[in-house]
């Protein structure tokens, strides 16, 4: 079967067809996912089959896999680049973290060197009487620039904000030696996707903290707005998860969140890897 990138009905994302990644794969192939994978932001493989290997393997593909600051704790044994997020309980502890990432986000914008991209492999999928729960929630944030009013663009080009790990409230509490290796970072407001030349907004509502040389409250103002503007309606698709869904997203050009509808005993299995990324530009 043709190796196949179709675009999704939504503002964001595209589903490849054609391809079995528990199987090697061979550059010409990586070509197309990757050529999709930064023009559509959310690249989505239905009906796969992998292990933990198969994951990490692939998603070194994109770039350098690292190890989530989560992973001492909920790292697959064996695999720690994979970080798991689940609500599933085990001897009465938690065999990841439960409720990842519910408010809108770039992973990794905090760091110095962001995430390029978050993988996601669905190993069990909540779901009451047939009905599917927990959707992830992504937001074109190239999109949103791009609909930006001209003297906003204006505005906000050139501009850069500070990005403070601890400006967002986490579920639970974090150490002092995982605070001390992300201190306060400013990125570009619009950042300039590295392989498209693409120019996305690059704000949020919580990590964002301040903009550099500007007064606190118009900062705070301006976050605020441009937050709100990404997560229009017409900027976000919602992906339904299916158990053996593989998807990838690029932290440059779409925000996401978890849609946290469920609780046990719907269980929920992710395993998430992420790939560094360049300092933004």
């Amino acid at each position: 079967m043709a190796v196949e990138a179709v675009k999704l009905d939504a503002p964001a994302g595209v589903e490849i067809r054609g391809v079995d990644l528990a199987q090697p794969m061979n550059d010409d192939t990586f070509a197309i996912i990757e050529r999709a994978f930064d023009t559509h932001g959310v690249a989505v493989f239905r009906d796969q089959q992998i292990t933990p290997e198969q994951q990490v393997a692939f998603c070194a593909r994109f770039g350098d896999v690292e190890i989530n600051h989560n992973g001492a704790k909920f790292g697959l044994k064996g695999n720690p680049e994979i970080y798991l997020i689940s609500n599933i309980v085990k001897d009465g502890r938690p065999i990841g973290t439960p409720r990842a990432g519910p408010r809108w986000h770039s992973d990794m914008c905090y760091a110095k060197r962001p995430a390029r991209a978050t993988m996601l492999f669905a190993v069990e999928v909540p779901e009451l009487h047939g009905l599917p729960l927990g959707d992830t929630a992504f937001a074109n944030a190239a999109a949103a620039w791009d609909a930006l009013p001209s003297g906003m663009q204006r505005r906000v080009e050139g501009l850069r904000a500070v990005f403070d790990f601890q400006g967002r409230k986490r579920g639970r509490p974090i150490s002092a030696e995982t605070i001390a290796q992300y201190p306060p970072v400013e990125h570009p407001m619009v950042r300039r996707h590295p392989n498209t030349g693409r120019k996305s907004l690059y704000v949020m509502r919580d990590d964002c903290t301040g903009v550099t040389g500007m007064d606190a409250g118009e900062a705070r103002t301006l976050i605020d707005a441009l937050a709100d503007h990404i997560i229009r309606p017409e900027f976000v698709y919602r992906h339904r998860w299916r158990k053996g869904d593989l998807v990838v997203w690029d932290n440059c050009t779409v925000q996401h969140r978890a849609v946290i509808d469920y609780d046990l005993p719907q269980r929920r299995l992710m395993w998430r890897t992420t790939v560094k990324g360049d300092v933004p530009q």
